[in-house]
């Protein structure tokens, strides 16, 4: 029989040793959590093995922004400044050179002026856009846009894109909730048909994870994961050629230029005080070798004999330096599936021809809505709740979007030369119809410049642009052909715009309030 008190030092023992292990692991976890603050934080964020350990309600990030572009820091800050805690993974923070997004509307202006990001076109050389010059067979006509209601600061703006990118990335990580990471995100992280945040890779090559409620993915127009979240149809209709002009002036002042050349159009407009940008839109899915000296030619026997006189001889010496850049011209209408946990914004959703210079416009816009929208709810983490409410999106958003969309890709095609009688009738007369100043061309610039969002405006202008060609036919007196040419403009006319409205939805386009979403509250918190 075993002496009690012997029995009574065994089990003390035990104790103790079980106690000291006890200490030792609890210390261990201590030192461990003293660590830095990204390896505290990564059983919620991140794992090297790619997996969200975590996606609960005491997380450290709520929101994830694919890509700092436009849209992506632009958002970041306005989410930041609401007090959420944004991350952002991108998949090159340095600054880029593109030769496109160097021209925002004072419609956009405003938009900046609201999520208080205007002073992201301070110190970078932004130049004041007072409206445009259109060439059309040794005929010009200026058009202004209509800002007298506006205080005097508020106008277009034209920079170099990377400069004004780096200004909103720079503004977004001041905020000491919002955090930019250099990364490409490979997928998106889905469970149960749920997004719960994003697979990435890491600059030095380190694949992790990282969770959030919600994941606003915004890549722009390459973008690798849009398939996820919405059927894309892009549409390539045109590239644009890229040059830089020096030592010149334009025509006009502090006005982009449209050549409305053949085969189709040549924009100029000022990127700096020193510099101007010239694109030469090139139609169809392929442009000439710049290699091989295709692109030289075509560029001084084609574009160069239609460049106005004071712009010629720098078109021409920018070409023989021959820093020419080319990029595809995108067009996508908004085709999402509501997918919990997950939004697409900025050109990873939505796409129309550069020709307007609208993209940023309806990004910035976009956001405006997105930030109302999400500013009633203190919690995300109700994904089916937070998708269905943000159905309302959609609808809310088309004022802007449609309008310019639908502006961009009709205006691209009446711009471009084409052998039908009908089509260069089109041509001609909204050329003329621009050129009678007033209402005429007041009301499409306000179209144009995003000042007036309203989708029935841009219908009514259009079809009175094809009204006014058919009367030019008929007067003074009508003959057979040029009456049938007219019944040829009308249906040419309904044949560019009526496609794109049906694209862009017509209920949601002209009668929103009728969509049941446009009255979605917001989920119970």
């Amino acid at each position: 029989m075993v002496d009690p008190y012997v029995l009574g030092w065994i089990i003390c023992a035990v104790l103790s040793l079980v106690a000291l292990r006890n200490f030792a692991f609890a210390r261990k976890n201590r030192c461990h959590s003293s660590e830095t603050d990204a390896t505290r934080r990564a059983e919620n964020v991140t794992t090297a093995a790619g997996e969200c350990r975590s996606s609960s309600r005491d997380g450290d990030v709520d929101v994830i922004i694919v890509g700092a572009g436009v849209a992506g820091s632009a958002l970041a800050h306005t989410l930041g400044k609401d007090g959420r805690r944004v991350l952002v993974i991108e998949r090159d923070l340095s600054e880029q050179d593109r030769i496109v997004g160097e021209l925002l509307q004072p419609g956009g202006y405003l938009k900046l002026i609201e999520l208080g990001l205007e002073d992201c076109v301070e110190k970078i050389d932004a130049q004041l856009v007072f409206g445009y010059a259109l060439f059309k067979d040794g005929k010009h006509t200026r058009l202004s846009y209509p800002l007298e209601k506006f205080h005097s600061d508020v106008a277009g703006r034209s920079f170099h894109n990377g400069r004004f990118i780096q200004r909103m990335r720079e503004k977004a990580a001041s905020l000491s909730n919002v955090r930019l990471e250099q990364g490409t995100v490979t997928s998106l992280l889905e469970e149960k048909g749920v997004i719960k945040g994003v697979h990435y890779k890491t600059k030095d090559s380190q694949e992790l994870s990282a969770c959030a409620p919600l994941t606003v993915v915004c890549d722009g127009c390459f973008s690798n994961l849009r398939r996820s979240l919405c059927n894309p149809k892009v549409d390539v209709p045109s590239h644009f050629v890229g040059l830089i002009l020096e030592s010149c002036e334009l025509p006009y002042a502090n006005h982009g230029h449209v050549i409305l050349g053949d085969p189709s159009p040549v924009l100029f407009y000022r990127i700096s005080s020193s510099e101007i940008r010239c694109l030469v839109d090139v139609p169809g899915q392929k442009v000439p070798s710049i290699s091989n000296g295709e692109m030289t030619n075509y560029l001084k026997t084609v574009v160069a004999p239609q460049i106005p006189p004071e712009l010629h001889d720098s078109f021409v010496a920018a070409v023989d330096k021959g820093n020419i850049r080319t990029m595809p011209n995108r067009s996508m209408p908004a085709a999402p599936y509501p997918t919990p946990g997950a939004l697409l914004m900025g050109d990873a959703f939505n796409m129309r021809h550069p020709l307007t210079g609208g993209g940023m416009t309806v990004a910035l816009s976009d956001i405006v809505v997105l930030r109302n929208l999400l500013r009633p709810l203190r919690d995300l983490n109700d994904a089916p709740g937070l998708c269905k409410y943000l159905e309302s999106f959609y609808t809310l958003r088309k004022p802007v979007a449609s309008t310019i969309n639908t502006l961009a890709g009709a205006l691209y095609k009446v711009f471009c030369a084409s052998p039908d009688p009908a089509r260069k009738e089109m041509r001609q007369a909204c050329f003329d119809y621009l050129s009678l100043g007033g209402l005429f061309s007041e009301g499409p610039v306000s179209l144009l410049s995003g000042l007036n969002p309203r989708p029935l405006s841009l219908v009514l202008h259009f079809f009175a642009v094809a009204i006014y060609g058919v009367g030019r036919l008929l007067l003074p007196f009508p003959s057979p052909k040029r009456m049938w040419i007219g019944v040829r403009l009308i249906s040419s006319a309904s044949g560019i715009i009526l496609p794109i409205i049906k694209a862009e939805g017509v209920r949601q386009m002209f009668f929103p309030a009728t969509v049941p979403a446009y009255y979605r509250n917001p989920p119970a918190q």
